[in-house]
Order: structure tokens, then sequence, then C-alpha cells
């Protein structure tokens, strides 16, 4: 199925492609995860990455070997999240489970209920926090949670974004990054921007960031399925 999606953007040619969904990744393993996009990248003919692995190639750059993990997930897809994490080499310290009201449900989780449910965790300071999945709206809970606490703050979107900056060459420091992705490169000591890489678009309107950059002249755009 990826393929046929990936292949459906007519005479657009993709620089690079996200594929934004993390809970049948896991499944995959890192591994399994990594053979299935070098095997996309091979048939779109441009680097494809897993939002899974990008969080993976976030979590490197910015040197974190540990983590608390936050998870809006049921317990028994926590556990897939969790095993993935540890089989490809990064130590989960803690889970944080988060709860819409009393039950499970990432897309009725709350910008209130999730800065709150994070807060009374009392993380230490120096956590790296992945809020895993990408259902889940963080952008303005990791806002308010970034203005009181040093912790590195990483989400499914968010290091999609960065992998995709960084693959078309274009600077996570930049002024049209949004300021959590800016936040990161403090921490990635971001590389420059490569000249005349272009732009990256998703489906939506997001603006977006292990790959080549863009070739001069390609119509550069990050498709997120």
């Amino acid at each position: 199925m990826l393929p046929d999606v990936l292949g459906n953007f007519g005479g657009l040619r993709l620089d690079a492609a996200v594929v934004s969904c993390t809970g049948s990744h896991y499944l995959l393993t890192p591994d399994g995860d990594r053979a299935l996009c070098a095997e996309l990248s091979e048939r779109v003919g441009a680097p494809v990455r897993s939002a899974a692995l990008a969080i993976l190639d976030t979590a490197r750059a910015v040197g974190a070997e540990r983590l608390v993990l936050i998870s809006p997930y049921e317990p028994w897809l926590t556990e897939l999240s969790h095993a993935y994490w540890q089989s490809a080499g990064l130590a989960v310290d803690r889970v944080v489970k988060i709860r819409a009201g009393a039950r499970f449900s990432p897309y009725d989780v709350t910008t209130e209920e999730l800065v709150a449910q994070v807060r009374e965790a009392e993380l230490p300071p120096d956590a790296a926090l992945l809020f895993t999945g990408t259902g889940m709206f963080t952008f303005d809970a990791l806002a308010e949670l970034g203005r009181d606490s040093g912790h590195t703050l990483l989400t499914s979107n968010l290091a999609s974004a960065w992998w995709a900056r960084d693959t078309l060459g274009l600077p996570a420091e930049g002024p049209d990054a949004h300021p959590l992705l800016r936040r990161l490169a403090e921490r990635t000591g971001a590389r420059s921007a490569l000249p005349d890489t272009g732009h990256a678009a998703v489906p939506g309107g997001a603006a977006v960031p292990d790959g080549a950059a863009a070739e001069p002249g390609r119509d550069a755009a990050v498709a997120v399925s």
C-alpha cells in the first residue's frame, strides 16, 4: 500500500517522505522498519523515513540515550512502543500514561490534561521526554512545558519535521522553523542550510524538515501518509 500512496503524486517528484504512523512500525522492530524504509526509498527514488525512525535519528542528534515515554496509548500499544525503543538501544527509564479523562484516547487528550499529567509526574529536569503517537495534540502543551523546564521534548511529528528539514538541508534554527524545532536545534548543533535546496511541504500545510539534500531544480515535498 505505501508504494502505491507514494507513487500517487503524479509529476511532483518527492525529495523526501515521512510515513507518519508509528503503531504499525512498532510491529516491524527497528531493523524491520529500516529495511522497509530502505526498500521504499529505492522504489520512490528519494529518502523515506518512518516517524519512529525519525524519532531515533532525532534522539541521536540530541545525544539522548535514555527516555521517559509519555504515552496516551492503550497499555498493549504502550508495551509495543516501549519494546521498539529498547530494541533500538534507547533505555526507557519511565512510562507516564496519559489519559483523556478516565480513558486512553490519544485524539481526545486536551492540552490542559497533557500538561497537568506531565507536571504531576515530577520528572527529572534533565530527562528527554518522548510524547509518543502522531495523533495526540502536543504543540501547545510542549510550548507551555518548555517554558518551565529544561527537558528535551520529542514527539513523532516534531521529529519527522526535524528529519525532513535536515534531509533537505533546511536549518531547524531558521526563521521559518517552528520554535519547538529551534529548541531542538540548540541541542543538536544543527548544521547550516545548503544552498538552493527549495522548500519542504506537507499536505495540509504544515511546514517540515538520513538522506541527501534536495537537488536544485526539483520539486521539494514531503509526503506524510
